[in-house]
Parts: C-alpha cells; structure tokens; sequence
C-alpha cells in the first residue's frame, strides 16, 4: 500500500488530534473515574497510530514536532482530568455515594444553575457568575483559601476547584448538623447557604432576606405563595426537581 502525501498526513494527525480535545471537552462536563479510562484509551490508541512511523512517512522534522505536541497535550488531559477525577471521588466517598450519584448531582446543579451550563453564564441581578453560579464574595472567600488570585478566579479551571471545595464544605456541614446527603440536601445547601439551608430544613424563623432568596428560587407562579406556605413550596419543588 503506497505510503499517504505529506498532505494527507498532516490533515491525519490534525484529525487524531482533535479526538482527545473533543474528549477533554466532554469530560470537563462529567469528570468522573470511567471517562479516564475510555479517554486515555483513545489518547493512546491515536498516539500509537501517530507514532507509528512505519504507516506513515512524514519528514523529520514534522516528525519530532507532531511528537513532542502530541506528548505535551497527552500528559496535560491525563494531569488535569484525573485531578479533577480524583476530587470527585473523594467528594463521593465523604458524602457516602457512589460515583454514578455524585455524577448525576452535579449535573443536575450545573443544569440548575446556568441553564446551558456554561463557564461565562452571568446573574445580572445577583452577580453569581459562571457554571456553578459562584457570587462574588464566596469566590473571594475560597479564591484565598485555595491560594488562587481573584482576578483569576473565573478561569474554568479555577471555577472546577472553588466549587469542588464549596461542595465539600457543604457536606462536612451536612454531616456535622445530622442532615442526611442526598441529591435535594447538596443541592438546597448550594443554592441557600449551610446556614440558609438549616433555618429552611429545621422549621426555623424565615428572615426578610432567606424569604426573599426562597422566593428568588422558585419559578414565577410560585413566587407569590403566601408566607407561611413558603417553606414546603420550596422544598418540594426542589426535591422533585432533584429526585
């Protein structure tokens, strides 16, 4: 079989390439343990092909080029995916569920908080900013506890780790208050704040803010509900929404 043009293999490797990228993309929605495995695999599998210098007879120097990028971008998805894996998993230990669960919840919260889940999604009227609605003043917080500079903090990247770190805070404060960890109570706790969360779930004196920020949360024909019913509209609205 005769050997492909230069032209040819140079659209091959561009082709190759671009497998691992769409596949990084995509985990960067999932970020769970499974989608390592089937990602290293097609990074491998293209990397083998790539490197097989028999199949294909590219010049020298277009050679070493194509293999130095290509190991450059391999240890960077393979670094940066299984971090974000790895703090997953330990989330999904601390809060007692499974992989799968823990997978499911997270989406269903990007879903919540920005309909398209996208990084730069903006709240004009509340400020929150980004896939996980992060407000302002909790970025600050956890921008300096992580060592992450703020004018940094909206970087995909670092909006992954500030939300990784707000979810486990979260379920710490669960745990230490009794509350059971399911997909309502990770999410109720996100969305309301631990103390928030607490005055709602144990029947506690709503103040003018938490009434306005329950209301804020429930769709239009919902809002208008009388005071005293607030409470159960808003808790069952969102444990079927997170069933």
């Amino acid at each position: 079989m005769p050997f492909p043009s230069l032209q040819n293999s140079i659209i091959m490797a561009i082709l190759l390439l671009d497998v691992p990228l769409q596949g990084a993309k995509k985990f960067k929605e999932q970020e769970f343990a499974i989608e390592i495995l089937l990602y290293t695999a097609t990074l491998i599998f293209a990397a083998i092909f790539l490197f097989n210098l028999t199949a294909i007879n590219f010049e020298f120097q277009i050679k070493a080029y194509l293999r130095k990028a290509y190991a450059l971008l391999f240890f960077f998805f393979i670094g940066t995916t299984s971090a974000n894996a790895l703090a997953y998993s330990k989330l999904a230990r601390d809060a007692g569920l499974n992989h799968k669960t823990m997978k499911s919840i997270v989406k269903k919260m990007v879903r919540a908080e920005s309909a398209r889940g996208g990084y730069h999604a903006k709240n004009r009227k509340s400020g929150a900013y980004g896939r996980y609605q992060i407000l302002p003043k909790i970025a600050k917080h956890y921008a300096r506890k992580l060592g992450i500079p703020y004018s940094k903090w909206k970087t995909p990247a670092n909006q992954d780790r500030i939300f990784q770190a707000i979810l486990r805070d979260n379920i710490r404060s669960l745990k230490r208050n009794n509350i059971k960890i399911n997909a309502f109570t990770i999410y109720g706790i996100h969305q309301q704040g631990p103390s928030g969360f607490r005055a709602i779930v144990n029947n506690k004196r709503l103040t003018k803010r938490l009434e306005r920020n329950i209301r804020h949360n429930l769709p239009g024909k919902l809002r208008s509900v009388h005071r005293t019913k607030l409470r159960k509209t808003w808790m069952r609205y969102w444990k079927k929404r997170f069933a």
